[in-house]
């Protein structure tokens, strides 16, 4: 897909994306801290920041960070969800084309977003900004599809109703994970993680989606009285549980 259009889906998601995406495992800071020597000196370049999400827990690490994202909406999100914090940078600019300087950041990461890059394009701009033997961490929250019955009549929406949801599903370009790093080698990680929803989460978290009809398509109100149902059917004290595994890659690519 090409990256102006991937960076577009997600241009009428924003309030869903900012109020109901889960966040990450803080222990994904302890493995960057004793596999990538992060410290809080270390400057970041957060690619596709988004509306901040990951890069909240690096700027709580004390980090100098550019949040890159080329989404104007997702942009202004990021900016003010992140405005109290003063090592923050908010900078409009690509995976391809970050406009950072040469030579300028310790680090690169990448998350919730590296599948829709250009491949080759990132990495040689990723080469570009890295100071030597820097290092590369792409990261995702990979949701759980099988592991409970709540979790499998789930999927069984997205893939009734979704749009494209079986092309874009990220879990499709993880294994293609080596091309970021090649040909130099890289480690991965799997950390847990859970997000406990009420019924108003779980939907915010299901229109966050760029896959899922929005607000006016023919499926969109067959979706949420079917969503509705799997709620009721296994919900307990007014709560379902989405659960992930949060995979990291890292690596030096300079």
């Amino acid at each position: 897909m090409p990256a102006q259009d991937a960076t577009a889906r997600f241009s009428s998601r924003v309030e869903e994306y900012v109020r109901y995406r889960p966040s990450y495992p803080r222990q994904v800071l302890g493995l960057l801290q004793n596999k990538c020597g992060l410290t809080s000196d270390s400057v970041i370049a957060d690619v596709a920041s988004g509306t901040g999400i990951f890069t909240r827990l690096l700027l709580e690490n004390g980090n100098c960070v550019f949040g890159v994202e080329p989404n104007p909406e997702m942009r202004r999100a990021g900016e003010k969800y992140l405005a109290s914090y003063a090592r923050f940078t908010s900078v409009a600019g690509s995976a391809e084309a970050t406009t950072l300087p040469d030579l300028s950041v310790d680090l690169v990461s990448a998350a919730q977003a590296a599948h829709w890059f250009d491949r080759a394009q990132a990495r040689r701009e990723f080469v570009r900004v890295l100071k030597p033997g820097g290092w590369m961490v792409l990261i995702w929250n990979e949701r759980e599809t099988d592991s409970t019955p709540f979790l499998r009549d789930y999927e069984k929406l997205l893939l009734t109703y979704g749009t494209d949801y079986k092309e874009v599903r990220h879990e499709r370009t993880t294994d293609e994970i080596a091309g970021f790093f090649a040909p130099l080698p890289f480690q991965s990680a799997v950390l847990e993680m859970r997000q406990d929803c009420d019924y108003a989460a779980l939907e915010g978290r299901l229109l966050s989606s760029s896959y899922i009809p929005a607000f006016g398509h023919p499926s969109y109100e067959a979706m949420l009285r079917e969503l509705r149902e799997i709620f009721d059917a296994h919900q307990n004290n007014g709560q379902v549980v989405l659960t992930y595994a949060t995979r990291v890659y890292y690596g030096q690519i300079t």
